[in-house]
């Protein structure tokens, strides 16, 4: 009964991860490939938290 008020931790994750995904084809269209590929990097190790959390194994 209790679990309806219970979080889904990925919930806001995929949100970060979607503004990072989001911010990094605006940088790539405006020609900045240095933020592009940043961000890109930090929406893929995101992506790998929010795959590890919803397998339920630890984060490496």
């Amino acid at each position: 009964m209790f679990g309806l008020f219970k979080s889904n931790p990925t919930k806001k994750m995929r949100k970060q991860y979607d503004a990072l995904l989001e911010k990094a084809m605006h940088a790539q269209r405006n020609g900045d490939i240095k933020t592009y590929s940043l961000l890109t990097a930090q929406s893929e190790q995101l992506w790998k938290e929010i795959e590890a959390l919803e397998q339920g194994t630890p984060k490496s």
